[in-house]
């Protein structure tokens, strides 16, 4: 691989305006392909396959008008009035008429005719049910509802609530503060504007060209709400890294008097073979998604490991041709004109002899801290997230809470029992049936007939819970449910259990079982993977089971953060609460891949010492102090770039920022930088046994770039010159 890279550095250098023009034609090409073909994002979460979502595919045949979107306005009268007094009455009539002309509405029911007032008369919901489903309601119908809030007078309030005013997540000015702390970063690492420019260019330049892409893609199919900000995210991060990795290894040559181009040459071999590497893995960890059979992680695994990899790409090509067009001008401007720069240990070197001296120690106090960090994920809860979970003052949030108080929380997500027999009368004899069955459970306040099919042969029952739609005993609801009304049907005749929270709680309890496998999946191909870089049997071990340290720390502080509230208030979240049933899954995807980032990183360099010729633990010295400074600048700029999206409001991108940012700031400080030295100091050279058997039939990749490094010369060779 060292040779392919090097030729393709090479090459890079020497057409770099071929090179760049090409690029430049891509972008334009990418550019105007999004702009003509982008579509809609979605923001469904259903899982195909589930009971809950059969049950929904059904009813579009049966009764389609319940299988569209349902949601309701909630109307509140001011203190001292109740919605019987004449000026809210008629309020509540121009109110329904408004919702009612909203595009795709197929239906507004006023709380008088549907009975749905609070006890004191004050609050009271007008039903609404759309013609399609959320995700495919027009962006002018989901913001026309939204802007029935603007109807609220002194005679009334309006909310208009339900799943479909939580739209898309904007990406908005926030962001911008992780990338300016990434450019302070670089500046200071490279000490040079034009490094540090150059390196936050082709990151930005790759994160365009992916993220283009995946707007082309929106077109042809559906990609989730989130896909664009989680690819944005890591296109960013790992753009910025990548670049930095390759820029450093040059300047590191160049300022020991490396000619440019075989500098460029040789960054792009070595440097670029431990990018490669790095990209594999989280390509995988992203890609692998795909396993788990949920079709909108597959849709953002694949735009999230496709931005990754347009990110390699332009670092092994855009990135040499850029450097080619800067020669001398990387390197600061005090040391430019200077032939050769003395290498100086700095404090990596420092830092990784005393790991290694305290090695016993430091795993210890590592692997306890981690440990003690990980206690609370033994709590952690999972769910979709409703409006309980919606940011402060929005409509969504608002109309949640009017209708919790004046109706219970399980007013704000009803189950939805679907039954179906072979005649209508069939149907009436079971609906009451299932009605009577449903109101001997703990935690029902209310169980209804709804609509029913033209035939009459498929009917509803709305059943209210107690708890809200987020809750551990709702959960248990609809499993209780269902085991107490399917048995009901005989013959022919079914019940299904649907509507939009036990669609939440099909697809938790879907994810949940999917995690094993996908774990199984990645880390296994991922475990190969470095096996084949590192020709060692340890070191990817010691790899996967750093990473579990990782993950349990961070599910630890993020449960106790977003679950538990401990200082939440702090990041903007006012009512903590179950964490999105899909973060675990991603989180560890996501933070898989950038843990093997770090350790191909080291590791890497640790190897290229040791194949070299120095003792274990010197090479260890060696790679850590040499790889320390870019790891931290890397770790730095990634986390700045993940901690900009914890100030967006959309409570799933915030909590996803934040776990990611301490993610990366444990795995990097503490796994990476601390227990690693110290574990391959224990090892010593049985860290790089790798058995014979397993050598002969492993393709050697050259990760080190050992085969460019002249050869001595051999004995006879010796005797023919002289």
């Amino acid at each position: 691989m060292a040779n392919l890279l090097y030729r393709l550095g090479r090459f890079s250098y020497q057409r770099r305006k071929l090179v760049a023009a090409i690029w430049t034609f891509v972008l334009v090409l990418l550019g105007v392909g999004a702009l003509t073909l982008g579509g809609q994002t979605s923001n469904t979460f259903s899982i195909p396959g589930t009971e809950s979502q059969r049950a929904l595919d059904a009813l579009q045949k049966d009764l389609p008008a319940a299988s569209g979107a349902s949601s309701s306005v909630v109307v509140k009268a001011p203190e001292g009035k109740t919605l019987m007094d004449p000026a809210a009455k008629a309020a509540v009539g121009a109110t329904v008429a408004k919702v009612a002309a909203v595009p795709e509405v197929a239906a507004a029911i006023d709380p008088f005719t549907s009975k749905a007032i609070s006890p004191d008369g004050r609050t009271g919901l007008i039903s609404v049910q759309f013609d399609k489903p959320a995700d495919e309601l027009a962006k002018d119908t989901t913001e026309a509802y939204d802007h029935l809030s603007a109807l609220s007078s002194g005679d009334l309030q309006v909310a208009p609530g339900g799943q479909i005013v939580g739209g898309a997540p904007e990406i908005g000015s926030t962001e911008a503060i992780g990338v300016a702390i990434a450019a302070l970063v670089l500046v200071v690492t490279f000490g040079s504007l034009v490094a540090a420019g150059m390196t936050l260019l082709t990151a930005l330049l790759g994160v365009l060209a992916g993220m283009a892409g995946l707007f082309i893609v929106t077109s042809f199919v559906d990609v989730s709400s989130s896909a664009p900000i989680l690819a944005l995210m890591l296109g960013l991060a790992v753009g910025i890294d990548y670049s930095l990795f390759i820029s450093s290894r040059h300047r590191t040559q160049l300022a020991a008097g490396m000619d440019p181009e075989e500098s460029v040459a040789r960054a792009t071999a070595t440097a670029g073979s431990a990018v490669t590497f790095a990209g594999a893995t989280v390509v995988i960890a992203l890609a692998g998604l795909s396993v788990v059979g949920v079709p909108f992680l597959t849709a953002m695994g694949l735009a999230a490991a496709a931005t990754v990899l347009t990110a390699v790409l332009v670092a092994l090509t855009l990135l040499p041709a850029l450097l080619g067009f800067m020669g001398r001008k990387v390197l600061p401007r005090k040391i430019r004109k200077t032939a050769v720069t003395p290498a100086v240990e700095g404090f990596g070197f420092r830092w990784a002899r005393l790991m290694t001296r305290f090695r016993i120690p430091v795993v210890a106090v590592g692997i306890i801290g981690l440990g003690v960090l990980a206690i609370p994920t033994q709590d952690m809860q999972l769910a979709l997230p409703d409006g309980a979970s919606a940011a402060a003052g929005t409509n969504q949030r608002v109309a949640y809470d009017l209708a919790a108080a004046a109706f219970g929380p399980g007013s704000n997500g009803p189950l939805v029992v679907v039954v179906k027999t072979d005649s209508a009368a069939a149907s009436g004899v079971l609906v009451e049936q299932v009605i009577a069955k449903s109101k001997t459970l703990g935690d029902v306040v209310a169980a209804q007939p709804g609509p029913a099919s033209a035939d009459g042969s498929t009917r509803l029952v709305s059943v209210i819970p107690k708890s809200g739609p987020a809750t551990e005993e709702t959960a248990e609801l609809v499993k209780d449910l269902r085991s107490a009304v399917k048995p009901l049907a005989t013959g022919d005749a079914s019940i299904s259990i649907t509507g939009n929270t036990a669609v939440g709680v099909d697809v938790s309890n879907k994810l949940t079982a999917a995690l094993p496998i996908y774990l199984l999946v990645v880390i296994g191909l991922s475990f190969l993977l470095l096996l084949l870089a590192f020709r060692s049997i340890l070191v990817p071990l010691k790899a996967t089971l750093g990473f579990l340290l990782t993950i349990g720390a961070t599910f630890g502080i993020t449960v106790g953060v977003f679950q538990n509230g401990w200082g939440a208030s702090l990041l903007g979240v006012d009512s903590p609460g179950p964490l999105v049933s899909f973060l675990p899954i991603i989180m560890m995807g996501i933070l898989f891949g950038l843990a093997m980032d770090y350790e191909v990183f080291i590791v890497s360099r640790v190897r290229e010492e040791f194949v070299h010729g120095k003792h274990a633990t010197e090479a260890t010295i060696q790679g850590v102090g040499h790889g320390a400074r870019v790891v931290t600048a890397a770790a730095l700029i990634m986390a700045a770039v993940f901690a900009g999206f914890i100030l967006v409001e959309d409570p799933i991108i915030k909590t996803i920022g934040f776990g990611l940012t301490i993610g990366v700031l444990i795995d990097a400080f503490v796994v990476r930088m601390a227990v690693v030295p110290a574990v391959l100091s224990l090892l010593g050279d049985r860290a790089w046994h790798f058995p014979k058997w397993l050598d002969r039939i492993t393709p050697k990749v050259d990760i080190e770039g050992d085969s460019l490094r002249p050869k001595e010369p051999t004995e006879k060779e010796l005797v023919t010159v002289d």
